[in-house]
């Protein structure tokens, strides 16, 4: 076997296990959405709110 074979040999082998397949695909699309819900709600809760708020009005009154 010529050395040029042996290398389109072993490209074919790496190509074919390249990437993502569409079950993959899904379920990372999955976990993505998951994580951004636990992120809304997290934000979102009033604990949280409050605790931006202060940052935000202290950060204003050392600015003006």
């Amino acid at each position: 076997m010529t050395s040029i074979a042996k290398v389109v040999r072993r490209r074919c082998r790496v190509a074919r296990d390249a990437g993502m397949s569409t079950a993959e695909y899904a379920v990372g699309t999955i976990a993505a959405t998951a994580f951004a819900g636990l992120l809304y709600k997290i934000v979102t809760s009033s604990e949280v709110q409050k605790a931006l708020l202060g940052i935000i009005q202290r950060a204003l009154q050392l600015a003006g």
